[in-house]
């Protein structure tokens, strides 16, 4: 079984280890010492991580994302570039520690008013990445 330690896990959910720590004092990532002993660094089983992963995105999309959508993978993030060609725009998205980038219309940017420091959601569906704004 694969075993990752707080900082780790913190890495791969996008948070904190401060975060991460409190969760786990939590109790809503169980953690186990590594080697049994009480002075040994706190341990997250993969099983448990990856649970605790799935139910942790499906919260934030519950509550940050009234949008119905049949594409599943959603980075919400802010715009950080927009540019705007003749007929394309490039617009990138920083989610996390995700950097996202979609080619879409120059039409399409400009009817949703899409500028820098705006909040918006990418969703990645096969190679395509949609802009939702929020």
């Amino acid at each position: 079984m694969q075993y990752y330690t707080v900082g780790q896990a913190a890495r791969m959910l996008g948070v904190s280890p401060d975060t991460a720590r409190r969760w786990a004092d939590a109790g809503k990532i169980p953690t186990y010492r590594e080697g049994g002993q009480s002075p040994g660094r706190r341990m997250i089983e993969g099983r448990d991580l990856a649970a605790f992963a799935v139910d942790l995105a499906q919260k934030a999309q519950d509550e940050d994302d009234p949008v119905q959508t049949s594409v599943r993978n959603s980075f919400p993030g802010i715009i950080t570039a927009v540019k705007i060609g003749d007929v394309s725009a490039q617009v990138e998205i920083q989610a996390g520690t995700h950097r996202l980038v979609s080619l879409l219309t120059r039409e399409s940017v400009e009817e949703m008013g899409l500028e820098v420091g705006m909040r918006a959601t990418a969703r990645v569906k096969s190679t395509s990445v949609h802009i939702d704004r929020v």
